[in-house]
């Protein structure tokens, strides 16, 4: 087992914690005894979710943070050392994605995606991980998607920013070998959580081209990756149909696959 053993004075952090996979994964993580740092932009959803959790004896702080903001960002490990705590699990959940062709783009947006779900993520682990390695234990969970393993046509820069996660994580895991540093790349398929509706998708039409078998719970994907960061697995990508989806992608053609995944994108009908 890699994770670290929970203790009073530990946290883990958990950013984009106000909703979906990040809320499921503070919950997860509580449930295992670990004490958590709520980071997102939602103050009063963190605040709701901090009660929760306190009220099944676990130790939730808040801090409530645009992740987007370079000096908000910066200053976040200092807020966890300055209520006594040590960070040794980071969890870099916080993203989001643009929809529809670059061609049509909003240059601010595109460039809002990519401080999100690039820059945040980077910066975080840079700031976090030296303090892991230093007390030699920790774990990071980097969340990325099944669409790290192919070009995604009508998600260009999302496909771009999750393919960046996953090598990025591979690496950190290769570079932390021997350190009792833990890094796993949680690459979900399709997830109830609203996501697609923040990202302009019809609902109906993004259910219609991804089959109903692929898409997971929450907390199912919770589950699947703080288990693979636990065991040290450098990938995790919850369910069967996801695993055998991104695998084929993976080897498949770029020339044939390209053509029929911009065929299927809602956006690109």
């Amino acid at each position: 087992m890699t994770l670290p053993t929970p203790a009073p004075d530990r946290t883990a952090v958990v950013t984009g914690a106000s909703s979906g996979i990040g809320e499921a994964i503070a919950r997860d993580l509580a449930a295992r005894g670990h004490g958590v740092t709520l980071v997102a932009r939602r103050a009063d959803k963190l605040a709701a979710l901090a009660a929760e959790l306190r009220g099944k004896g676990v130790r939730a702080e808040v801090l409530a943070t645009d992740l987007t903001d370079r000096a908000a960002r910066a200053a976040l490990l200092d807020q966890v050392t300055e209520l006594g705590l040590t960070p040794d699990i980071l969890v870099n959940n916080a993203g989001l994605s643009t929809v529809g062709p670059v061609a049509n783009a909003d240059p601010d947006a595109e460039m809002h995606m990519i401080e999100l779900d690039v820059v945040a993520l980077v910066d975080l682990c840079v700031r976090f991980l030296p303090g892991m390695v230093e007390r030699g234990r920790g774990g990071i969970l980097n969340v990325a998607s099944t669409a790290a393993f192919q070009p995604l046509p009508g998600q260009a820069g999302y496909g771009g920013c999750k393919a960046f996660v996953l090598s990025y994580t591979r690496s950190l895991g290769g570079e932390l070998r021997g350190t009792g540093v833990a890094t796993t790349a949680l690459c979900p398929g399709p997830v109830d959580t609203g996501f697609v509706e923040a990202a302009g998708f019809d609902k109906e039409a993004a259910e219609a081209a991804l089959p109903g078998f692929m898409w997971e719970r929450p907390e199912a994907v919770a589950r699947c990756g703080l288990d693979a960061l636990d065991k040290g697995h450098p990938v995790a990508i919850p369910g069967t149909a996801n695993r055998i989806g991104a695998t084929f992608a993976h080897l498949a053609p770029k020339r044939l696959l390209v053509p029929l995944l911009a065929s299927r994108h809602p956006t690109l009908k």
